[in-house]
């Protein structure tokens, strides 16, 4: 599915904690390559995507922040997410997005499926063995 034919709904996987109609919006470095400041603000039709995106933020934090997922509402208009979209993925079956404008907070939610030790472990080794660099380029 691309984004002209995406409704939704749609998440937001973050360390953020936040309350609902709060925004979400670009302007703030990627938790996977930190010298990068993001143009975008990254979502997914797909809630445990939003989750995986989670988990991974508060495995690269390394200060023991917490995994949330949050129903969010583009503001304005988005794009399929090109760092998947046919660079990885073909077409999107991530259901992944990107915009420039905010995301507003709809609500937490809380029935997402958390990874297993064993596999985030495996994201933990994976993740830790590379540098920034070394995770890949971002189209910002």
């Amino acid at each position: 599915m691309s984004a002209a034919d995406e409704t939704g709904p749609f998440f937001h996987g973050t360390t953020a904690e936040v309350g609902v109609g709060e925004l979400f919006s670009a302007g703030f470095r990627s938790n996977y390559r930190p010298d990068v400041v993001m143009n975008h603000i990254y979502f997914t039709a797909l809630r445990d995507g939003a989750g995986l995106a989670a988990e991974l933020a508060a495995e690269l934090s390394g200060d023991g922040r917490k995994p949330h997922v949050y129903e969010v509402m583009p503001t304005g208009p988005f794009e399929d997410d090109p760092n998947v979209t046919d660079k990885k993925f073909p077409g999107n079956p991530t259901r992944s997005y990107r915009s420039r404008e905010p995301l507003r907070v709809v609500r937490e939610v809380t029935d997402w499926t958390r990874l297993s030790p064993e596999a985030l472990q495996l994201w933990r080794d994976r993740l830790t063995s590379r540098s920034p660099e070394e995770r890949g380029e971002i189209l910002n």
